[in-house]
């Protein structure tokens, strides 16, 4: 199967499930950057438009691009009423955006399904002379024995499991190959996940590599889950041990 469609079937579920960011990393984004009204932001592999809505919350005007059909449905679907949204069809190595033409050029949860060279001379291609590319993930803490357990079920159940955010952990040389002179800044950002039982589901379920109900060990794989839920939750809700980082830099 390929990246871009690793998600078809899970646009509702992803859209309800996923986490925003914390707002001190909106606060820096737009800080770091000298965002305002008048820049244009590429957010690539955009998806369902979770951080598109937060940077459009904040008059930012956005071109979202994904290649996902049901992903890039489900954001214009949900984003329609903001002027400043553009949704568009295209993908990392082929945004389909003219020549200089962002401040910002920004992958939320989606780095690590690109070609990560075809996306760096992309970027060079769209970026203004100034401009910066930004790498975000919502990761999970992995001193929490919630998440270990968790990761463990994944291990179990799910054979296209590989790790979480495709493997790409904080010290990987993926970034100094990536940013120009190796060069970044990185940021970390408090943002614990607390939810009922239906969005800790609903988070296992969002993910690429979960199974779907025709898969033979679905069943199995959801009992598992509840199983983690019931034994980690207080009074109905769960509290998922989660960080944002955040890589900046130019390329």
């Amino acid at each position: 199967m390929k990246p871009t469609d690793k998600f078809s079937g899970k646009a509702n579920v992803y859209s309800r499930s996923r986490p925003s960011y914390p707002n001190e990393y909106i606060d820096y984004l737009l800080s770091v950057n000298s965002l305002n009204e008048t820049s244009r932001v590429a957010d690539i592999g955009s998806g369902t438009g979770i951080l598109t809505r937060q940077l459009l919350e904040r008059n930012v005007s956005v071109l979202a691009v994904e290649p996902n059909n049901d992903m890039r449905t489900k954001a214009e679907q949900e984003l329609q009423r903001f002027e400043q949204f553009t949704s568009i069809k295209g993908s990392a190595e082929e945004t389909t955006l003219p020549d200089d033409s962002v401040d910002l050029v920004i992958a939320a949860q989606a780095f690590h399904w690109f070609d990560q060279e075809k996306f760096k001379l992309e970027c060079n291609r769209i970026l203004k002379q100034e401009g910066k590319v930004a790498l975000v993930w919502n990761s999970r803490d992995f001193k929490s024995p919630l998440i270990k357990e968790n990761v463990e079920i994944f291990k179990k159940y799910c054979p296209n499991f590989y790790g979480f955010s495709g493997g790409i952990g904080e010290g990987e040389e993926v970034f100094n190959q990536f940013y120009r002179d190796g060069q970044y800044e990185l940021k970390r950002f408090p943002n614990d996940l607390v939810m009922g039982f239906e969005g800790f589901l609903g988070r296992n379920l969002s993910a690429s590599y979960s199974l779907e109900e025709s898969d033979d060990e679905y069943q199995h794989f959801v009992e598992a889950i509840t199983i983690l839920f019931e034994k980690y939750s207080h009074n109905g809700k769960i509290v998922m041990p989660n960080f944002t980082r955040s890589y900046l830099g130019k390329v």
